[in-house]
Formats: C-alpha cells, structure tokens, sequence
C-alpha cells in the first residue's frame, strides 16, 4: 500500500469516527470532520501533509502525489 491510499484510508476513518462521535458523543466532533477536509484540501495545493511525511519515516512507498 503506497502513501497515497494510506492517506485516503486514514482520512476516510477519521471522518466517519467524528461523525459517529458527533452523532452518539457531542456534535463538536463535526471539527474534526472539518480540519481532516481542511487538511486535505490544502495539501492537494501544496502538497504538504504531516501524515505523509510520518508514513514516509515509516518507510512505507510513496505514491504518485508524495514523492
């Protein structure tokens, strides 16, 4: 698995864990929906992602938009 589809995994279980958490918890988990869209977001511009460079460390190979 490349860096890339981690990403996409983490970003997709942070998501649905904060909306869970929002609907059974408190409903300002919705924050953390919003900084994980927001981080992906700015990283499609910049392509800089702090997970990212912790998988890197990691040793795990990066994809197409990591490198």
């Amino acid at each position: 698995m490349t860096i890339d589809r981690m990403i996409f995994a983490m970003a997709g279980v942070m998501i649905l864990l904060s909306v869970l958490l929002a609907v059974y918890h408190h409903i300002n988990w919705l924050w953390l929906t919003g900084f994980v869209g927001l981080n992906l977001l700015q990283s499609a511009f910049t392509g800089f992602c702090p997970a990212a460079l912790i998988f890197k460390k990691m040793g795990i190979q990066a994809g197409c938009a990591f490198k």
